[in-house]
């Protein structure tokens, strides 16, 4: 089945940048109304974490669903999706520095070092930063094949990501949460290498058959 996108691609992308500011909307709703519980710090902490790694997934979605569709249109997505990834991650990582350490480097090298959870989901975070400083076309252009590689670091960022949570989670007990996103990743990260495999082996074979197509003249000549 051929999925492609409506008319108007504009559209779709302005609903999709509107719509991805929909959880924090939720969050300032909720903390108008004093509905927030018991304790709003830790809520909004989780609530922008539990977004970052949703973005992230459906960013890794987006080669996948353009290899499916043949709509290059979809990478066009990806950017943005991603740096809404990065924008609830620095909400997330910015709440943990501001009310737990006050913005102290020490307290922070030493939670991170103290607590292994915490080292998972900051590794993540240090390296979703030049992610975000490159995805601009000016970077694109100047970095060439290099970018590629640089943003292939996504896929170690979502390990991380998923171990920061599940490491986190594994503390009180409670995988369930964790699951979905577990597999998500695990379906997206599966798909990727199948391709690379199918395409290596594919220029394997057609390498194998270019040279059994050059032998025959060698002998003749």
């Amino acid at each position: 089945m051929r999925l492609v996108f409506p008319q108007g691609f504009a559209r779709v992308r302005l609903a999709l940048f509107l719509a991805a500011l929909l959880p924090l909307a939720r969050l300032f709703w909720l903390g108008a109304g004093d509905g927030l519980g018991a304790n709003p710090v830790e809520f909004v902490t989780r609530s922008t974490g539990t977004w970052a790694l949703v973005f992230l997934c459906l960013s890794l979605a987006m080669t996948p669903l353009r290899r499916l569709t043949g709509d290059g249109r979809w990478l066009r997505l990806r950017r943005m999706l991603g740096l809404y990834c990065f924008f609830y991650a620095g909400l997330h990582v910015g709440l943990w520095l501001w009310v737990e350490h006050a913005f102290s480097l020490l307290e922070m090298l030493r939670d991170v070092g103290r607590r292994p959870f915490i080292a998972a989901g900051f590794a993540a975070f240090v390296l979703l930063l030049p992610l975000a400083a490159t995805s601009n076309t000016a970077s694109i252009r100047r970095l060439g094949a290099n970018w590629q590689r640089l943003h292939r670091l996504v896929y170690l960022i979502a390990v991380a990501a998923i171990l920061h949570y599940g490491w986190h989670k594994a503390g009180k007990n409670d995988l369930a949460p964790v699951l979905p996103y577990a597999l998500t990743v695990a379906g997206l990260l599966g798909v990727r290498l199948w391709w690379a495999l199918a395409a290596r082996l594919q220029g394997k074979r057609d390498g194998a058959r270019r040279e059994g197509e050059r032998r025959p003249s060698r002998g003749g000549a």
